[in-house]
Formats: structure tokens, sequence, C-alpha cells
């Protein structure tokens, strides 16, 4: 099993309100989300990750507004 992901900030990132970050991931997941976005082109690594965390947050009981608007916008958006 692969230890957990550890968030990684860019010292020179454009909005101090994002942080960028790197996971290991298993083959079938990294599969499956490349197979999801080239099925729906308006997708892409970065909609599909937040979506998917801000999802997890959500459904685990997290009540933050700042989450859910996040979870709703990317789902939502064309």
């Amino acid at each position: 099993m692969a230890p957990p992901a550890r968030p990684t900030a860019e010292p020179m990132a454009p909005d101090p309100a994002v942080v960028s970050m790197r996971a290991e991931v298993p083959e079938a997941l990294l599969g499956s989300m490349r197979s999801f976005i080239e099925s729906h082109p308006n997708w892409d690594q970065y909609r599909l990750f937040q979506a998917a965390l801000a999802g997890f947050l959500v459904q685990n009981g997290v009540q933050s507004r700042a989450v859910t608007q996040c979870y709703v916008a990317n789902m939502f958006q064309r």
C-alpha cells in the first residue's frame, strides 16, 4: 500500500488560497480518471480531483460552506 499523500505548497502560487498537491494513486484509479477525462472534455484532472475531494468531505460530515460551494460548483460547471 502506498504511503498517504502529502500536500506540497508551491512557493510562488499565483493565488494564496490555492495549494498544489501531489498524491500517489493506484494504477486502476489513474486509468479510470484518464478514461473519464477523455470521455468528458469539459473535465480535467484538477476539476475531477477538487470535486472528488469536496464530495468526500461533504459526505463525511464536514460542514463548511466553502467546501460545499466547491463541490456544487465543480459538479454543475459546464
